[in-house]
């Protein structure tokens, strides 16, 4: 197994994680609604949310560390993880007593890989949001209601994801449509 990359400040990450086992995460549409609740919560305030995808059983995020201007942080790493961790506990808390369950819901690892180029970053936001297409569960992405990519195509409607500097990276609205259902060969497999 490799070593996890620490978090930074001012760099964008894809943060992925899986249920433990052959469990699921989002068992009806008020999980997934909840867990949207609680990553606003506690990440937005040390993050920009540029995409996320849902599935039964694992998520994918897409996003940017916020620069810190407190330079009495001692471990940036630790800083930025702690978040994550009271977020994905806060989620598991609930889950577990919705359902009646007991022991982790997450496997222990909360995968991450810092995404340090532009080609990098959109064939990200393409494998994120065409996962629920790889994995079977819709035809198009625009049929899976737990993901942001119906927030791209609806710039009209205001939205908690950072859009703007994804949009940046596409001439028109078209353009990012297209892009989404053209064949991206991923480089980066083994993800989940």
């Amino acid at each position: 197994m490799t070593i996890a990359e620490h978090f930074e400040s001012g760099y964008t990450y894809h943060i992925y994680s899986h249920a433990n086992g052959k469990d699921l995460l989002f068992v009806e549409d008020s999980n997934y609604q909840y867990f949207l609740d609680r990553l606003l919560k506690y990440i937005t305030p040390i993050a920009e949310i540029y995409a996320y995808c849902l599935m039964p059983n694992h998520f994918h995020l897409l996003m940017r560390f916020k620069d810190l201007t407190d330079d009495k942080i001692e471990d940036e790493h630790q800083y930025l993880m702690r978040p994550f961790s009271n977020f994905l506990n806060s989620y598991a808390k609930a889950y577990n007593r919705r359902y009646s369950r007991k022991g982790t819901l997450f496997i222990d690892f909360l995968r991450r890989k810092r995404v340090q180029d532009e080609k990098y970053l959109l064939k990200l936001l393409h494998y994120i949001h065409n996962n629920p297409v790889h994995h079977g569960f819709v035809s198009q992405a625009e049929k899976w209601k737990y993901s942001s990519y119906n927030s791209y195509t609806n710039v009209e409607k205001p939205s908690s994801i950072e859009r703007g500097e994804i949009l940046k990276y596409f001439d028109s609205k078209d353009d990012f449509l297209g892009y989404h259902k053209s064949s991206v060969e991923y480089d980066f497999m083994n993800l989940e």
